[in-house]
């Protein structure tokens, strides 16, 4: 179906663009107009078993509900460029792993794959840092338990 030409052509020239479906099922419409489509055209039919040309590819009124139902997920799904973190997600962040201090620690230790893990809860750095962190000294004592912070790390 080479979908991908619908952001195509919308770019290159302006316009909205749309498709006319002609394969089996609801996923290409779908798939369109989460690239873009803004028009979809789709055959119907009150009974496939009545025959005809279109029969194969064309959705009976089940269906076509069904089409229409994801079609309008799907654009309310690709909402708005955002790369906030949502409510939700902040409330499930103690969930993720994080780094934390697994062993007691001074001032001047160096941090290490022994003394620090990715463990529950996400209270401590992302995970994303175990490798800036490993090789680094602790700014201060750091008690075992304590999940990571950039104060905890010296030179930072």
């Amino acid at each position: 179906m080479n979908l991908r030409t619908i952001p195509h052509l919308a770019g290159a020239f302006g316009v909205p663009v749309g498709l006319s479906d002609h394969t089996l099922g609801i996923a290409v419409p779908v798939a369109a107009v989460a690239l873009g489509a803004c028009v979809i055209e789709k055959h119907f039919t009150l009974s496939r078993a009545a025959g005809g040309p279109d029969a194969a590819f064309s959705l009976e009124a089940s269906e076509f509900k069904a089409m229409v139902e994801a079609v309008r997920a799907a654009e309310k799904a690709l909402g708005r460029v955002s790369y906030e973190v949502t409510e939700k997600e902040k409330a499930s962040c103690v969930f993720r792993r994080s780094l934390f201090v697994v062993e007691e620690m001074k001032a001047g230790e160096v941090f290490t794959e022994e003394n620090v893990r990715s463990i529950r809860p996400g209270h401590g750095l992302h995970t994303r840092y175990l490798a800036e962190i490993i090789g680094r000294q602790a700014s201060r004592d750091v008690a075992r338990g304590t999940p990571l912070s950039w104060t905890d790390v010296a030179g930072i």
